[in-house]
Protein backbone atom coordinates (compact mmCIF):
# COMPACT_ATOMS: atom_id res chain seq x y z
CA UNK A 1 0.00 0.00 0.00
CA UNK A 2 3.02 2.41 0.53
CA UNK A 3 5.61 1.09 -1.92
CA UNK A 4 8.09 0.34 0.81
CA UNK A 5 6.99 2.00 3.76
CA UNK A 6 5.44 4.72 5.60
CA UNK A 7 8.36 7.96 6.05
CA UNK A 8 7.24 8.46 9.99
CA UNK A 9 5.28 6.22 11.98
CA UNK A 10 3.63 7.46 15.28
CA UNK A 11 3.17 5.03 18.74
CA UNK A 12 0.65 6.86 20.78
CA UNK A 13 -0.77 4.28 22.90
CA UNK A 14 1.82 3.17 24.97
CA UNK A 15 1.48 -0.62 23.50
CA UNK A 16 4.71 -2.49 22.44
CA UNK A 17 3.15 -4.63 20.11
CA UNK A 18 2.01 -1.58 18.13
CA UNK A 19 5.13 -0.41 18.55
CA UNK A 20 6.72 -2.89 16.72
CA UNK A 21 4.26 -2.91 14.41
CA UNK A 22 4.74 0.88 14.01
CA UNK A 23 8.70 0.72 13.59
CA UNK A 24 8.43 -2.32 11.05
CA UNK A 25 6.01 -0.32 9.02
CA UNK A 26 8.64 2.05 8.34
CA UNK A 27 10.23 2.85 4.75
CA UNK A 28 14.26 0.74 4.49
CA UNK A 29 16.60 3.77 4.71
CA UNK A 30 14.85 6.46 6.35
CA UNK A 31 11.91 5.44 8.09
CA UNK A 32 11.41 7.20 11.70
CA UNK A 33 9.23 5.59 14.47
CA UNK A 34 8.39 8.28 17.52
CA UNK A 35 7.22 6.84 20.42
CA UNK A 36 4.66 9.06 22.48
CA UNK A 37 3.02 6.88 24.54
CA UNK A 38 4.33 5.12 27.94
CA UNK A 39 3.94 1.34 28.82
CA UNK A 40 2.54 1.06 32.11
CA UNK A 41 5.02 -1.96 32.60
CA UNK A 42 8.27 -2.06 32.43
CA UNK A 43 9.21 -3.88 29.65
CA UNK A 44 12.46 -3.84 26.96
CA UNK A 45 11.38 -2.51 23.58
CA UNK A 46 10.41 -5.89 20.98
CA UNK A 47 13.24 -5.19 18.25
CA UNK A 48 16.18 -7.17 17.31
CA UNK A 49 19.34 -4.84 17.27
CA UNK A 50 19.89 -5.95 13.50
CA UNK A 51 16.77 -4.38 12.36
CA UNK A 52 18.39 -0.97 13.45
CA UNK A 53 20.47 -1.67 10.71
CA UNK A 54 19.03 -0.99 7.84
CA UNK A 55 18.04 2.57 8.38
CA UNK A 56 14.95 2.60 10.44
CA UNK A 57 15.13 4.68 13.29
CA UNK A 58 13.04 5.31 16.36
CA UNK A 59 12.45 8.81 19.10
CA UNK A 60 10.55 9.22 21.68
CA UNK A 61 9.38 12.66 22.49
CA UNK A 62 8.21 14.06 25.67
CA UNK A 63 6.24 17.20 25.62
CA UNK A 64 6.35 17.47 22.03
CA UNK A 65 10.16 17.61 22.86
CA UNK A 66 9.26 21.24 24.63
CA UNK A 67 12.01 21.89 26.96
CA UNK A 68 11.43 22.91 29.91
CA UNK A 69 14.10 24.98 31.58
CA UNK A 70 14.80 26.54 28.40
CA UNK A 71 11.28 27.29 26.94
CA UNK A 72 9.15 27.07 29.86
CA UNK A 73 9.93 30.54 31.01
CA UNK A 74 9.16 32.44 27.50
CA UNK A 75 5.42 30.03 27.22
CA UNK A 76 4.81 31.79 30.72
CA UNK A 77 5.07 34.69 29.79
CA UNK A 78 3.40 34.26 26.63
CA UNK A 79 0.49 32.59 28.47
CA UNK A 80 0.42 35.49 31.08
CA UNK A 81 0.36 38.25 29.17
CA UNK A 82 0.04 37.62 25.42
CA UNK A 83 -2.50 35.38 25.48
CA UNK A 84 -0.43 33.10 23.11
CA UNK A 85 -2.26 29.63 24.22
CA UNK A 86 -5.66 29.30 26.11
CA UNK A 87 -4.82 26.73 28.40
CA UNK A 88 -8.31 26.32 29.85
CA UNK A 89 -8.60 23.99 26.60
CA UNK A 90 -6.49 21.55 28.08
CA UNK A 91 -8.17 20.97 31.50
CA UNK A 92 -10.88 18.25 30.25
CA UNK A 93 -12.10 17.36 33.88
CA UNK A 94 -12.36 19.02 37.31
CA UNK A 95 -12.13 17.28 40.28
CA UNK A 96 -12.55 17.97 44.41
CA UNK A 97 -8.97 17.39 45.74
CA UNK A 98 -9.94 13.97 47.69
CA UNK A 99 -10.99 12.31 43.98
CA UNK A 100 -7.09 12.32 43.20
CA UNK A 101 -6.98 8.84 42.82
CA UNK A 102 -10.03 9.21 40.24
CA UNK A 103 -7.97 11.89 38.54
CA UNK A 104 -5.23 9.74 37.86
CA UNK A 105 -7.33 6.92 36.87
CA UNK A 106 -8.83 9.10 34.42
CA UNK A 107 -5.08 10.09 32.71
CA UNK A 108 -3.95 6.48 32.78
CA UNK A 109 -6.96 4.96 30.91
CA UNK A 110 -6.68 8.15 28.33
CA UNK A 111 -10.11 9.87 29.09
CA UNK A 112 -8.09 12.72 30.92
CA UNK A 113 -6.08 15.22 29.31
CA UNK A 114 -5.46 17.67 32.11
CA UNK A 115 -7.34 17.35 35.59
CA UNK A 116 -7.87 20.53 37.57
CA UNK A 117 -8.36 19.56 41.18
CA UNK A 118 -9.95 21.91 43.91
CA UNK A 119 -9.07 22.69 47.35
Amino acid sequence: MTEGGVDFSFECAGNLDVLREAFLSNHDGWGLTIVLGIHPTPRMLPLHPMELFDGRRITGSVFGGFKGKSQLPLFAHQCMHQGGVNLEEFITHELPFNNIDKAFELLVIGKSLRCLLHL
